[in-house]
């Protein structure tokens, strides 16, 4: 009898493994194929790997359902249910889509490290090429506002200048840095983001807070670090051509080109638009008037041990001018017909080279010389800047806990212009600025175990005007698992004074700069609480980032719009300001495809200041208390997406002058655009869509457009309230809606 059950159990198990099959394919990112890509197969748990071309067999998988799931770093992981119910080989070719938005990306602004962004003690976030071209902008000023809690903001309705606000605050207390130096300060601050080609930038850092203890002066409400391709990873050849319906062009394209031991990226952009719309009827251009060339060239070269040493530069020249319509450039600086035109031309040069040691020390220094030519209405502006700044650093880990970071820093700054900024003392003559600022930085970064890690961190500046300036701060990680995570931080910031150089409102000619007193420096302590929960599901996934921050300004520099509606009077605050408020970035991605983004922010931005009558508080201009983002994505079969994306804000306190009819706090508002593209073979793609869907534009936004020049103010019959021609009430572009098409291109 025994027998005959071991022969049963013999036929039975031969029976059972004649019933499998095989499953094989192969891994794509839709042009190229996918080397190494991990592979398992759920429930039974085995696991493989494809082949260097992205090809792969599982083979004697017994009959049954299972789940595949492909994985690789840098794309989306997929997930595949398939059956096996045959001997024959199954086909399953896979094509991974690039994780655009993937929290695991390297990161570096927050430490001077290169870590991952979940790894990293100091919140951190990205836009990506692929982020910012669901919604294609002429330039990175732009695209940075698909961000949520940063706000690109125009500050003048005639030349269209601004700056960039995190957390409510303004554009001075942004730095923004390229490759990690502070290339874009100052003067520059306006036109630093635009004319950059986009074809260059890997990728855009954005750390809300305070960030003085490694990078000094004007890093105390946060920073913006563009940092461009590789040329070693860029494309061969790439290109992107847009117009919109609004006559605007933008051109951008880079090629990479090999030379020996050394590689290139070079970039060229080019922006014109030359159509004087008027769709408002104020005999004012809506949009200025721009023509714009920037050329990038970049250069990696190859040394022993992978040593790094990389030079970069930069030449950008722009030609923009609004006002009346019938202004011309023989009218330019006359008291005849209103126009504000500059002319600006900037040079920059990046390097970085680590020094041949055993020791990872690096060298970082960079040089820009910017040139403005301008004049508002008939007041002239004439200003050049040049910034030199060197940076040596030591990075060294200690055993497997700590991780180092010693070095020095020195800016050097001059500055000249025809303003009383740079008058000599007894006003006869002119006396440029000259600023250096050397500073010295320390930073330990400690493991405590995987669940717990500890950043501390101290910079000493010294300023000839200020004295010694001292800027510590701390962070702290708590990651009790991979899907949630908790961060704090605390820091200090400081800012030295460039009130001219950064304030370009006290520029627009409408009114007369007055500064109180001597300015002295500002300082910020700043806290921030973090919160980042991921949920997997096998039918979707849902990220949450929530930050609370809380800022204390003292020293706050604060232009008075409302004293005198001819004047802005500098001073510093006698009291203190506050930002604070809390942000929620959401991420829910499906298994159709389908990603939607969407980020709401709520901030209370305020001074209190003692007038000697008791403590007034006023809320900051330009700083709604509720604003968010949203972005939304749908692929179809072929090659085919849609995009929705936008912005939406709710009110913010405006410059408004005596007496004035136009409301002080601006309406709900919401700018949204949608985009339609179709991706072919070989790195081709076209686009297309709708800017500015629902065509929202301010109203009024500049009093009194029929007398710029206030040739006819005193008249106390058509002017009885006394009103003044004043361009800066602004909170949002007065382009309207605007068919937009253009054309990509890609070869690697």
């Amino acid at each position: 009898m025994k027998i005959y059950i071991q022969i049963i159990l013999l036929f039975t198990a031969i029976s059972l493994h004649a019933q499998i099959g095989n499953i094989s394919g192969k891994i794509t990112d839709g042009r190229e194929s996918v080397p190494a890509a991990a592979i398992i197969v759920s429930p039974i748990g085995y696991s493989l790997a494809a082949d260097t071309d992205g090809n792969y067999f599982i083979k004697n998988i017994p009959y049954g359902s299972y789940e595949i799931i492909f994985s690789s770093v840098g794309f989306k992981t997929i997930h595949k249910k398939i059956t096996v119910d045959k001997p024959e080989a199954i086909t399953l070719n896979i094509v991974l889509e690039e994780d655009n938005l993937a929290l695991e990306e390297v990161v570096i602004t927050g430490t001077m490290k290169e870590v991952s962004r979940s790894e990293s003690p100091i919140p951190v976030e990205i836009i990506t090429p692929k982020l910012f071209k669901k919604n294609p902008t002429a330039s990175l000023f732009e695209a940075v506002g698909m961000i949520n809690g940063v706000q690109p903001q125009l500050n003048c309705n005639v030349c269209n200048t601004g700056d960039i606000h995190i957390n409510g605050m303004e554009g001075p207390y942004t730095m923004i840095l390229i490759d990690g130096m502070p290339i874009v300060s100052a003067l520059s601050t306006v036109y630093g983001l635009s004319g950059i080609p986009n074809s260059i930038v890997e990728r855009i850092e954005i750390v809300k807070g305070p960030a003085s203890s490694l990078y000094g002066s004007e890093a105390m409400g946060g920073i913006i670090n563009v940092i461009t391709k590789s040329p070693t990873k860029a494309p061969i050849i790439s290109a992107d051509t847009f117009v919109t319906s609004w006559g605007e062009l933008s051109m951008d394209g880079a090629v990479k080109i090999s030379a020996g031991k050394a590689t290139s990226l070079f970039g060229m952009n080019y922006f014109n638009y030359n159509h004087k719309a008027d769709k408002n009827g104020d005999n004012f251009t809506d949009v200025t008037q721009q023509n714009r060339i920037s050329i990038f060239n970049k250069w990696n070269f190859d040394r022993l041990e992978n040593r790094v040493f990389s030079l970069a530069g930069r030449y950008v020249y722009e030609d923009r001018w609004g006002g009346e319509l019938n202004w011309s450039k023989k009218w330019r600086g006359s008291d005849s017909i209103y126009g504000e035109s500059i002319y600006t031309k900037r040079a920059e040069m990046i390097g970085l080279y680590q020094l041949p040691t055993t020791e990872r020390i690096f060298t970082q220094f960079s040089y820009n010389w910017h040139d403005q030519n301008s004049y508002y209405g008939f007041t002239p502006y004439m200003a050049t800047q040049q910034v030199a700044f060197l940076q040596t650093y030591w990075d060294k880990q200690f055993g497997e806990k700590h991780t180092f970071l010693l070095g020095g820093a020195f800016r050097y700054t001059e500055y000249d212009d025809n303003t009383p900024a740079t008058a000599s003392a007894d006003g006869t003559g002119n006396k440029p600025q000259r600023t250096p600022l050397p500073g010295l930085f320390i930073q330990d970064e400690w493991r405590l175990n995987d669940r717990h890690k500890l950043l501390a961190g101290y910079r000493f500046d010294y300023d000839k005007n200020h004295g010694g300036v001292h800027s510590p701060r701390a962070a702290y990680k708590f990651s009790p698992n991979a899907n949630n995570t908790i961060r704090a931080s605390f820091g200090t910031g400081f800012r030295v004074v460039n009130l001219f150089t950064e304030d370009h409102a006290a520029l627009t000619g409408a009114r007369e700069v007055v500064i109180a007193e001597k300015l002295n420096p500002e300082k910020s302590y700043n806290g921030n609480l973090n919160y980042v929960l991921k949920i997997p599901t096998e039918d979707f996934f849902l990220g949450f980032d929530i930050t609370g921050f809380y800022s204390y300004f003292t020293n706050k520099i604060v232009g008075d719009f409302d004293t005198d509606p001819n004047k802005i009077i500098y001073d510093n605050l006698k009291g203190h300001a506050i930002s604070q408020g809390v942000s929620l970035n959401t991420d829910l991605t499906f298994i159709f495809p389908l990603k939607v983004m969407a980020g709401i922010s709520y901030m209370d931005v305020f001074q209190i200041e003692d007038k000697g009558n008791g403590e007034e508080r006023s809320q900051q201009l330009h700083a709604p208390r509720w604003s968010g983002n949203f972005i939304s994505t749908y692929t179809f079969p072929k090659g085919v997406s849609i995009d929705l994306t936008g912005n939406w804000y709710g009110p913010m306190r405006l410059p408004i002058l005596p007496n004035d009819y136009r409301p002080e706090y601006s309406p709900w508002f919401c700018i949204a655009n949608v985009q339609v593209t179709k991706k072919f073979d070989y790195g081709l793609e076209f686009y297309g869509g709708v800017k500015n869907l629902f065509d929202f534009v301010p109203k009024d936004p500049i009093l009194r457009p029929f007398d710029p020049f206030d040739k006819n103010v005193n008249d106390p019959v058509n002017n009885p309230n006394g009103y003044t021609f004043d361009p800066s009430y602004n909170y949002a572009s007065m382009q309207g809606g605007r068919v937009f098409l253009g054309v990509r291109y890609n070869f690697f």
